[in-house]
């Protein structure tokens, strides 16, 4: 199986785990020293980015990661596509729809995260010239 098919699995079994909350899964894709670069610019590490689930307080009820582009740099893989979803926190809506970069890391035979990071994805700025970001 190529490194892109590798990643593309890896991303469903991540996106599904998410949705149904399931840290013991998410625990074991994520690399130590895992990080989360939340849209707003929050920084999660391993351990926060899974207590998410705890108690209850966040719940994903759709989680769909699509447009995905792989590069493949050897023993690591960087994987940008787009991450939409439907969720609460603490019961308030937290839909979005954000453009990630995955950072995944080889560990023995398996791929491990070491990373997400999410942006708003929006419109060129307005001093950008003209077709940009189209």
């Amino acid at each position: 199986m190529s490194t892109e098919e590798q990643v593309r699995e890896f991303g469903r079994v991540w996106a599904a785990a998410e949705e149904r909350g399931d840290t013991e899964v998410l625990a074991g894709l994520a690399a130590d020293g895992f990080r989360l670069v939340g849209p707003l610019g929050f920084v999660l590490d391993r351990d926060q980015w899974l207590a998410r689930y705890s108690g209850g307080a966040l719940v994903t009820e759709k989680l769909d990661w699509a447009e995905v582009e792989v590069r493949d740099f050897g023993t690591t893989a960087i994987a940008i596509g787009v991450h939409a979803q439907v969720a609460k926190h603490q019961g308030n809506p937290v839909n979005g729809r954000f453009r990630a970069t995955h950072v995944l890391v080889r560990d023995e035979d398996r791929w491990r995260l070491a990373g997400i990071h999410l942006s708003p994805i929006g419109g060129p700025p307005p001093f950008a010239p003209a077709g940009a970001g189209r």
